[in-house]
């Protein structure tokens, strides 16, 4: 199994928080986010993890040198495209079942594992809740599958937030490398790599099956309030590493 983290990211909205380095070195209880995501991905048994690079690349490449399972792909124009643009990068060194994710993203290992013991072909995990306007919002279809994705969604028309953290199979790969080249050849340069999926799904190229969390921890750092209240909730076991896959 692969994995493939988007860590091109500033994280300019975290202000002095993270003072000149990447997003996802910012630590919480002593860790940085990029090594709790790692740590996760190594005892899931990922034998292979691509980090799509940006800004400070050369922190991932000091932090990270040596690890044969970890391959850095650096993003040149990440301060000119969004996360599309990272993935376009990345995608190319995909060939078996993968994890995506965001490095400034933290999750409970309870959601991955009940991710990885789906049998869809897509699957991703969603906060069932209230939804605010910036939230990446997801609503179902008849049969129960994700019918649309998108932070256009109404939030009165939403069923919930998608968290940013997703398992495709490695038949999907083709139809979603794909989909991600129509869209930047559409020039939609500042589109989220959402935009991706929600072609897959308007094609009926897959079944996308929602995951609900189930009120499990995840955090998306953001913003300061986001890391404040990323640090009072983490739970123990993830801060310490003593949980078991």
């Amino acid at each position: 199994m692969q994995a493939i983290i988007m860590a091109a990211g500033k994280g300019s909205r975290l202000g002095e928080l993270t003072e000149g380095s990447p997003k996802s070195f910012l630590e919480i209880r002593g860790k940085k986010l990029i090594a709790y995501n790692l740590e996760l991905l190594q005892k899931l048994g990922v034998d292979k993890t691509i980090i799509v690079t940006g800004y400070k690349t050369e922190c991932f490449e000091e932090l990270l040198a040596g690890r044969k399972d970890i391959q850095i792909i650096f993003n040149p124009f990440y301060e000119l495209a969004n996360v599309i643009a990272s993935f376009y990068f990345g995608m190319e060194y995909l060939h078996d079942d993968f994890i995506y994710l965001h490095a400034d993203t933290l999750c409970d290992p309870a959601v991955f594992r009940r991710m990885l013991s789906s049998s869809a072909d897509v699957v991703l995990p969603v906060d069932y809740k209230r939804c605010d306007e910036e939230a990446m919002k997801v609503r179902s279809g008849a049969d129960g599958n994700i019918a649309a994705i998108s932070k256009g969604i109404p939030p009165d028309a939403a069923e919930g937030e998608f968290i940013g953290i997703a398992l495709f199979r490695k038949q999907v790969i083709p139809a979603l490398k794909k989909q991600v080249i129509a869209v930047l050849k559409e020039k939609r340069f500042s589109e989220y790599f959402e935009s991706a999926i929600q072609k897959l799904i308007d094609g009926n190229a897959c079944r996308i099956q929602a995951l609900p969390t189930e009120g499990a921890f995840w955090a998306e750092i953001d913003f300061r309030e986001d890391y404040e209240k990323a640090c009072e909730r983490i739970p123990a076991y993830m801060a310490d590493g003593t949980y078991e896959i």
